[in-house]
C-alpha cells in the first residue's frame, strides 16, 4: 500500500501552532483576484499545498479538511462538524492575490490565508462559527522538583523573536534581499523524529507541539528566556510503518516517544489536563461550484 505524501509549502510562521484568528469573518475581507477550483480524481496519495512567490497559492490533490485547517491556522482536532467527504474528496486550486502579500509577524493576519477563507466561503459555501470548549490539553511543565532542566537544552545565543521582528520590518520596507527568509533564525523541524529549536521562548515550543501530540499544549514551565535544543524521538506513525516494513531508514523505530524524549533530553514533561480550546464548528459546506 502506498503511503500518503504531504508537501505543505506554507510560509505562515516559523512555528506551526493552533492559535486561530478571533473571528471566522474578518472585518476587512481579502480575496484572490483570480482562482480556479477543480475536483481531482487522480487517485494519487500525494498532496502539495501552500503559498508561492508572486502572491500565488497552489493546492494539488488536497482534501478540503486540510485547506480549512490551513486557512484558519488550526489543528485537525480543532475543526468539528465537517462531513466525511471533506476528508476523502480531493481538489486542485490555483489562485493569485493582487501583488505579493507583505510579510507578517507570528499571530498577525496572513493575507493569503484570509483570501483562502474567502475562497472557501465563496466556492464551497463554507459557514462556520467559533466556540470555546473545555477539552483535553497538555501542560508543558518542568519535570524536576528543583527546576533544573535536562542535558539537551541550553540558553540561546540569539533572541530570534527580536531578529525576526527586525527582518520583517525591513522586508515590509523593501530593504532586504527578497531571497532572505524573514522567519529564519535557528528554528527548524525536520518532522521525522527530530525537532530543532533555537532562539525562542518555551511558549513557542509548547505551541508547536500541538502538531505532534494532537492536543493544544500550554506553557506552564515558568521558565523565561530563549532556548536552543535538538529533540530526537520516534513518532508513533514511524513505529507503525516499521511494523509494515515501510519506515524511513534514517529514523530509529525503537527510539523514545516524544513524551519520553521531552523528559529525558529537556527535563520537561507533558501533563494531561483540561482547558479552554478554540474550536471552529462547521455549520454548512458544499461541493465546490464549477469554474
Amino acid at each position: 500500500m502506498r503511503r500518503p505524501t504531504f508537501v505543505v509549502l506554507a510560509v505562515l510562521s516559523t512555528v506551526v501552532t493552533a492559535v486561530a484568528a478571533q473571528s471566522a469573518n474578518p472585518t476587512v475581507q481579502v480575496a484572490f483576484e483570480a482562482a480556479s477550483v477543480k475536483v481531482n480524481k487522480s487517485g494519487d496519495n500525494s498532496t502539495s499545498v501552500g503559498p508561492r512567490p508572486g502572491g500565488r497559492f497552489n493546492a494539488t490533490n488536497a482534501p478540503l479538511a486540510l485547506l480549512i485547517t490551513m486557512a484558519y491556522q488550526l489543528q485537525a482536532f480543532q475543526v468539528q462538524g465537517a462531513p466525511e467527504w471533506t476528508r476523502t474528496d480531493r481538489f486542485d486550486i490555483v489562485a493569485k492575490l493582487d501583488g505579493d502579500p507583505p510579510p507578517v509577524l507570528f499571530g498577525e493576519p496572513d493575507r493569503t490565508m484570509l483570501a483562502l477563507r474567502t475562497l472557501l466561503a465563496d466556492r464551497f459555501k463554507l459557514v462556520a462559527h467559533w466556540e470555546t470548549q473545555e477539552l483535553p490539553i497538555y501542560a508543558l511543565v518542568v519535570a524536576r522538583v528543583d527546576g533544573k532542566l535536562g542535558p539537551g537544552i541550553h540558553p540561546a545565543a540569539a533572541d530570534c523573536v527580536a531578529v525576526r521582528a527586525a527582518r520583517l520590518a525591513a522586508a515590509r520596507e523593501g530593504k532586504v534581499d527578497q531571497n532572505t527568509n524573514p522567519y529564519a533564525c535557528g528554528w527548524g523541524n525536520s518532522g521525522n523524529g527530530r525537532f530543532r529549536f533555537g532562539g525562542n521562548p518555551l511558549s513557542a515550543f509548547a505551541a508547536a507541539l500541538a502538531n505532534q501530540v494532537a492536543r493544544v499544549v500550554v506553557d506552564r514551565t515558568g521558565v523565561t528566556g530563549n532556548w536552543d535544543f535538538e529533540l530526537t524521538f520516534t513518532p508513533e506513525r514511524i513505529r507503525q510503518q516499521a511494523l509494515a516494513g515501510t519506515a524511513p531508514p534514517d529514523v530509529d523505530p525503537n527510539g523514545p516517544s516524544i513524551f519520553t524524549a521531552i523528559q529525558e533530553q529537556l527535563g520537561l514533561k507533558l501533563e494531561s489536563t483540561k482547558g479552554p480550546v478554540n474550536v471552529l464548528v462547521i455549520d454548512h459546506v458544499e461541493q465546490p461550484s464549477p469554474d
